[in-house]
């Protein structure tokens, strides 16, 4: 493990919306760069403690539309995700990535490589919302049985103002999912998930809670699966613990991902992993750097 460096910061116009990248390391010649991508309602840097495992390597950290510092514009939908890392990778041209996404950002980067493959070297999907293609054809949201009375997510009410990163720390420290985190994702999480509250004092979140609670209501209505079959490069899927449908609370622990999903891809493996949660960066980043660090 090394110390990590502060990364440069970029900006610039993919897919119609501004968004914010983050760059440790050089291109090199003789070997892909890494392209990570995060998780519904976080943000570039929550990358960071995984980026420490990654010495030597040439990093990009990509924060999405309505998060981080990336534009506030929508639409705020599964397929918008996926255009806007397609832009991306197409504006770098002829260097290659090693497709890295959690969660949502796993969906993200399986759309850009089934759009642009040329530009993936291969994928590793932590966790990603990739489902079966039973609640597919459903067409019902996993969160529709999470919903209030008024019809709405429970996510859109979270606290989103805080007086200080402390205080923000402090709130989630030992709580449910974030009990599990490394104590120093947590800290990355918080430092660099707020913005200055415009309105007022104190920090707000840089992912809105109602454009959270909007995307987590929309991940199921998008079927990309038979997109996905023209994926012919190296896949590896990361899948966490799997839900518990007994459970009636909303449980963001366990794993979104259809456990057919590598086999269903014509070069997947797949890396069951269910003494973990779906937070894997957040819970193992060593572990999941070693997954993106190994070629066999």
């Amino acid at each position: 493990m090394t110390t990590i460096t502060q990364p440069k910061t970029h900006s610039g116009q993919f897919n119609g919306v501004e968004l914010c990248w983050f760059e440790w390391g050089e291109p090199k010649v003789d070997r892909a760069s890494i392209l990570l991508v995060h998780a519904t309602g976080f943000h570039g840097r929550c990358w960071d403690q995984v980026v420490r495992y990654l010495p030597g390597e040439h990093v990009l950290s990509l924060e999405m539309r309505g998060h981080g510092r990336s534009q506030n514009l929508g639409p705020f939908n599964w397929q918008s995700f996926g255009q806007d890392v397609t832009a991306f990778v197409q504006a770098l041209g002829d260097q290659q990535v090693v497709g890295v996404g959690h969660s949502m950002g796993g969906h993200a980067v399986a759309v850009a490589a089934a759009n642009h493959q040329a530009s993936f070297e291969r994928l590793v999907l932590v966790d990603p919302v990739i489902m079966s293609p039973e609640i597919y054809a459903a067409n019902t949201s996993v969160h529709a049985d999470w919903l209030d009375d008024a019809g709405q997510h429970p996510v859109a009410r979270r606290k989103n103002q805080f007086e200080s990163v402390q205080a923000m720390v402090d709130n989630f420290q030992g709580r449910g999912s974030y009990g599990v985190w490394q104590a120093e994702v947590l800290q990355d999480y918080c430092e660099y998930g707020l913005l200055p509250n415009s309105d007022g004092p104190g920090f707000i979140l840089a992912c809105p809670p109602k454009v959270e609670a909007e995307i987590y209501m929309g991940s199921t209505g998008r079927d990309i699966l038979a997109e996905l079959g023209v994926i012919t490069r190296p896949v590896r899927v990361l899948r966490a613990q799997e839900r518990d449908h007994s459970r009636q609370e909303m449980d963001f622990s366990s794993s979104p991902t259809w456990p057919g999903l590598a086999d269903f891809l014509p070069n997947g493996r797949d890396y069951h992993l269910p003494e973990l949660t779906h937070f894997l960066p957040m819970q193992a980043p060593e572990l999941v750097a070693a997954h993106i660090l190994d070629q066999a």
